[in-house]
């Protein structure tokens, strides 16, 4: 048995401080027993240590336990449920770290209940099972909750980005030119870029790069845009500068083994939305833009434009400066994806600051209320596209009253038609494509009302929206998907209690 595997380390712990109290030993008895002291015998219990052969043979002798059964990974029906969880790798495999969390600290809890425990957790994992839930699923879950627990800032980051602009002398004006970034990863970094490096594989062409760690080759896409050629540079500089050596060779990430991969790609991301949105003129602009005494779209699009940034680049770097700059924390960023042929809608990215927000991922399939501007403009841009119109960009701000609460929240939406994985544009008629929308939204509270000075503004309508039709108790609503099923199964509940309540009183 390897001692260095921690799934080892604390089924074999287990067995020993199940061993030692159901003798009724105590650990200094044991210690004398053993020759052992108190606190490595403590370790062992904790999973932290795993003794070698002739301590192995000690214990053995000590707890009067047959020492292959000892050595072994089973734990018997009464620990099952742990030994399933162990052997699973699902701690191994979440980053308990990053929380500060130790798996020594999960081993004692496991420890001092294990069947309670082994339990919930044995839930969990079918749960888990039911749903077709993998391995990424918990990744990506992890880091949304790492990047909400820093407010999605990283100042080591921002000050990595600062230093290489002045190290490399970069211009101020943006937005940079390719060719800057691809000499700085040519000379400095002793990259090999191959420009149409992946046209020849068929099975490549919605890859956008590929990264060949032996040669330090960059194959890449030759259908990028320039500005999504210069943001794939400013990853592999974010890599390089960040010493980020965990990672994904792809582009984007494909399918995780390790959770470093999907947090070290985060990290490059950030590096490089950083240098194509520099920190101090970027937050300059949006004091100009919130000062405005009118909500103007286009204005809003001058800024996104003048930096050649994609939507979701510019909402990223909303997402990191207003927080921390305007301290208004309490946000939620929505990537919407919609099939117009068929109306679907999927939320495939999220973050939420300093709470979980109404509007989120919903797992169950149930149909997301179609008043949120994030799908009102997504139906819209539909709409258009159906009727031959070709629409590049559309923006629209919205109060959104949350029903049943007394939250409130502007949303900021930009919706633009299907992007292909190489960041061309595409029609989504009869094309398979989906639109998207990304979504800012702010909690409204006072310091959203000191500093947005266009938050009244009349052309800004204001909806009563819910979170899914399913959930809505709202008896005229013209956009409603789907019958609200959830409303009218615990109306139907409620009436068989009152009922029952009568029979028992008669």
């Amino acid at each position: 048995m390897n001692g260095k595997i921690p799934h080892q380390r604390i089924i074999f712990g287990l067995k020993v401080k199940q061993l030692r109290q159901d003798k009724g030993l105590s650990f200094a008895e044991l210690a004398k027993a053993t020759g052992m002291s108190v606190s490595y015998l403590n370790e062992i219990e904790k999973g932290k240590k795993f003794p070698k052969d002739d301590k192995i043979t000690a214990l053995a002798l000590a707890l009067e336990a047959d020492e292959q059964q000892l050595r072994s990974s089973e734990m018997g029906a009464r620990l099952a449920p742990v030994t399933e969880l162990l052997q699973s790798n699902f701690l191994n495999e979440l980053p308990l770290d990053l929380f500060g969390i130790e798996l020594g600290k999960v081993a004692e809890i496991i420890a001092n209940a294990p069947l309670r425990v082994g339990a919930f957790i044995s839930t969990l994992l079918e749960l888990s099972r039911s749903y077709a839930l993998r391995e990424e699923n918990f990744f990506f879950a992890a880091l949304r909750a790492y990047l909400e627990l820093n407010n999605n800032y990283f100042e080591n980051i921002e000050e990595a980005v600062e230093q290489f602009i002045k190290e490399h002398q970069l211009d101020a004006k943006r937005p940079l030119a390719p060719a800057r970034l691809a000499d700085i990863l040519e000379n400095d970094f002793d990259y090999e870029l191959v420009m149409d490096g992946l046209d020849e594989y068929p099975e490549m062409q919605g890859v956008r790069s590929v990264f060949l760690p032996k040669n330090r080759k960059l194959l890449l896409n030759s259908a990028l845009a320039p500005m999504a050629l210069a943001f794939q540079y400013g990853k592999e500089i974010g890599f390089q500068v960040l010493k980020l050596k965990e990672r994904s060779y792809t582009s984007s990430i494909l399918r995780p083994h390790i959770f470093e991969e999907v947090l070290n790609h985060a990290f490059a991301t950030y590096f490089s939305v950083a240098l194509h949105l520099p920190l101090q003129p970027f937050v300059k602009d949006m004091k100009s833009f919130f000062a405005l005494e009118r909500w103007d779209a286009k204005a809003f699009l001058q800024i996104m434009e003048a930096y050649e940034a994609s939507p979701e680049m510019f909402f990223h770097r909303l997402t990191n400066v207003i927080p921390r700059y305007f301290n208004m924390p309490k946000l939620f960023f929505l990537r919407f994806l919609h099939d117009p042929e068929e109306d679907h809608f999927e939320i495939d990215r999220e973050l939420h600051l300093s709470k979980r927000h109404h509007p989120h991922g919903n797992a169950i399939l149930e149909h997301y209320c179609r008043r949120w501007v994030s799908l009102s403009l997504l139906h819209d841009l539909g709409a258009m596209q159906q009727e031959g119109k070709y629409v590049s960009t559309i923006v629209r701000a919205q109060r959104s009253r949350f029903m049943g609460t007394e939250d409130e929240y502007l949303c900021i939406t930009l919706a633009r038609p299907g992007v292909s994985e190489n960041n061309r544009r595409v029609s989504t008629k009869n094309s398979g494509r989906h639109n998207v929308s990304v979504t800012l939204g702010l909690l409204i509270n006072d310091d959203v009302k000191e500093q947005i000075k266009w938050l009244n503004d009349p052309t800004i309508q204001t909806r009563e929206v819910n979170r899914t039709c399913e959930r809505c108790a709202v008896s005229d609503c013209s956009e409603r998907a789907i019958s609200p099923l959830i409303v009218e199964k615990k109306n139907r509940l409620k009436a068989i209690d009152a009922r029952l309540t009568k029979l028992n009183q008669e």
